[in-house]
């Protein structure tokens, strides 16, 4: 398997200790404590998970501006997105060293992490709006995730954590969420050196199991890591839950035992297309695997994004930086020529007529309605979960 990024081994920062964490949780009790963001929360889990090696906490004000800048962090570690905790309000700590961070997504607000503070800056108005287009490429408030990124506040607390739990995902997602940590093990016992992983936040058709089987068969690959957001989305996207009955599904039944390992990670989508792209080939490198599947409009939204702009922003990094390798994807689609779901590049004979195309539009209309897709478009027994979802929110 493939090293970690910037490390010779994985730099959990869940304290996996039971005695440990059990006198963190007592000392936690006493600390000045602050209500921490859904995205802070989320970089703890990865943090904890191991995902975010070689980090060691929340970044200050100069590395999160380095970072959006130039991918890098003033001591020139690679890194694609600033890891940040930010709030509105941070009074309630005020002189604090050492404080406790409260879970905004579990009821209760128990406390996810106690971190030492370095640092309580506060961003410019110009530095948010640089980090900003520097991010996602647009400063449109309209652009979820720029809207979100933008209204949690500029109070930066930066500083080492230590992680106590993993939120709601062991709970709500157990089998499913794993961290960097436990992916290797897993990979590790299969036997697995070179590994395609492929990201996602939606329900799988045809032509994504496609992609995979593709990418596994075109890179000579041990295995196949299908792994999914588990965290908050934009409204309008599929439940995790859902996403994961119907990804279980499809493996059972289409792919050979033992050759993809169904997981989740506990962090919320940020829509930041190229960027993002970047980020999930970090962890990804930090989960052992050595090929990142990336497709058109990979973590894209709306039209904030060139098709490809995910597959060349990678053409500007250095392998010294990250190691991991990109498998770049057209867009696939069911041939009726050939009778199998194609990469469309790569079938210069056929026009846009020769293809199975269907908006998502009128995929989740025929869903709603009680109509499978075609089964050149979507396998019957995932068409089955989808339907019955939809259904129950209509």
């Amino acid at each position: 398997m493939i090293k970690p990024l910037g490390s010779d081994k994985l730099i959990p920062l869940y304290v996996a200790d039971d005695a440990k964490r059990a006198a963190l949780l007592k000392e936690a009790a006493g600390l000045p404590s602050i209500l921490i963001s859904s995205a802070a929360a989320g970089n703890a889990v990865m943090l904890g998970g191991g995902y975010f090696t070689p980090l060691k906490g929340y970044m200050n004000v100069a590395d999160s501006m380095s970072v959006a800048e130039t991918m890098k962090t003033t001591s020139g570690q690679f890194w694609p997105t600033p890891v940040i905790n930010v709030v509105e309000d941070a009074s309630a700590i005020k002189g604090a060293k050492r404080i406790a961070l409260k879970d905004p997504n579990v009821k209760g607000n128990p406390i996810i992490a106690i971190q030492d503070v370095t640092a309580i800056e506060e961003f410019t108005a110009a530095q948010m709006a640089t980090m900003t287009k520097a991010i996602y490429g647009t400063d449109d408030m309209e652009h979820v995730g720029v809207s979100t990124f933008n209204t949690v506040g500029k109070v930066c607390i930066s500083g080492p954590i230590q992680v106590l739990n993993f939120s709601y995902f062991p709970s709500e997602f157990k089998g499913t969420f794993k961290t960097a940590v436990e992916i290797r093990e897993e990979m590790g016992k299969l036997g697995w050196e070179k590994v395609v992983a492929f990201q996602t936040r939606n329900p799988m058709h045809l032509a994504h199991e496609e992609l995979c089987r593709m990418a596994y068969e075109d890179e000579k690959a041990d295995g196949i890591l299908i792994h999914m957001l588990l965290g908050k989305l934009k409204k309008g996207d599929i439940p995790a839950d859902v996403r994961d009955a119907c990804i279980r599904k499809m493996v059972d039944v289409y792919f050979p035992p033992n050759t993809v390992l169904v997981t989740g990670y506990g962090f919320d989508m940020l829509y930041a297309g190229p960027r993002e792209a970047v980020l999930h080939a970090c962890f990804r490198q930090n989960c052992g695997c050595t090929h990142l599947i990336v497709g058109r409009d990979h973590a894209g939204v709306g039209d904030y994004y060139g098709p490809f702009d995910a597959q060349t922003i990678f053409d500007g990094i250095s392998k010294d930086d990250l190691q991991i390798d990109i498998y770049r994807a057209d867009h696939t689609a069911y041939s009726k020529k050939l009778d199998k779901v194609v990469m469309m590049n790569r079938v210069t004979d056929h026009t846009k007529e020769d293809f199975v195309l269907l908006s998502g539009t009128k995929v989740r209309e025929m869903l709603g309605k009680g109509i499978k897709p075609p089964k050149e478009f979507s396998r019957p027994e995932v068409a089955d979960i989808l339907i019955k979802y939809y259904q129950s929110i209509e």
